[in-house]
């Protein structure tokens, strides 16, 4: 006589990992959805940003999304002049983190180095010279200038090359509804609006709020002291 027939093996998996299972799809839905963490391989963003940053990113503040997805469940906040702002590059779908410089109806001119946003010109100033010691040996043979841009959004600093200058001239261009401007804070060394054009709505992911930790690549990706939970300007 033969005993009787065990359950399927599936039911016996879901039995004795169930719980592990669902604290599985919770963490995936969190991170999709709510909060995440992005890491940064370029320099796209200094000074504000390093190479080996990992930033904490703010993912249901323009919208809390359904898990995996670019489809919102809540139309949370538009991104605003001065954000930094993780979303999916409209040339190749690469995710990118970038400031959001203009928004839909604004418009915006970059002649040289000087930006202009609805017919203000951008102020200039000099910027705190010991970030350019936090940049990349690879950087700093460039001659970086850090200034502070004030004006058109909120004060930060920016970070010229003098030896290898970006797009001299853009506009001026009004952006369109449901679209965004962006720019690097490495004017000289960014792809950004100047070349990938302008960012829809649909393609923020969300906000970058701070810094958690840092890795340098240039000292075996040991961590650099000073940038542990950094709030971003």
């Amino acid at each position: 006589m033969t005993g009787p027939a065990k359950g399927p093996a599936t039911g016996r998996v879901w039995r004795e990992y169930r719980s592990f299972i669902l604290l599985l799809v919770l963490m995936v839905g969190f991170r999709s959805a709510w909060a995440d963490w992005v890491y940064v391989p370029s320099g796209s963003m200094n000074p504000t940003i390093l190479e080996g940053d990992r930033l904490m990113v703010d993912k249901h503040a323009y919208g809390l999304r359904i898990p995996l997805t670019h489809r919102r469940l809540t139309a949370g906040e538009d991104p605003a002049r001065g954000d930094i702002a993780v979303f999916d590059s409209p040339k190749d779908g690469i995710s990118l983190v970038k400031r959001v410089i203009a928004v839909p109806g604004d418009t915006v001119m970059l002649e040289g180095e000087q930006l202009t946003v609805n017919g203000v010109q951008a102020r200039y100033s000099a910027g705190e010279g010991s970030r350019v010691r936090e940049l990349l040996a690879s950087t700093q043979t460039h001659r970086p200038i850090v200034l502070q841009e004030a004006g058109v959004g909120r004060l930060h600093d920016i970070l010229l090359l003098p030896d290898r200058p970006a797009q001299e001239i853009l506009g001026p261009i009004t952006v369109p509804q449901g679209e965004y401007f962006v720019l690097g804070d490495n004017r000289d060394n960014s792809a950004d609006s100047r070349y990938i054009g302008f960012v829809p709505r649909a393609n923020f992911v969300g906000r970058a709020t701070s810094v958690a930790i840092s890795l340098d690549p240039e000292r075996h990706y040991l961590p650099r002291r000073n940038r542990l939970w950094v709030r971003l300007e």
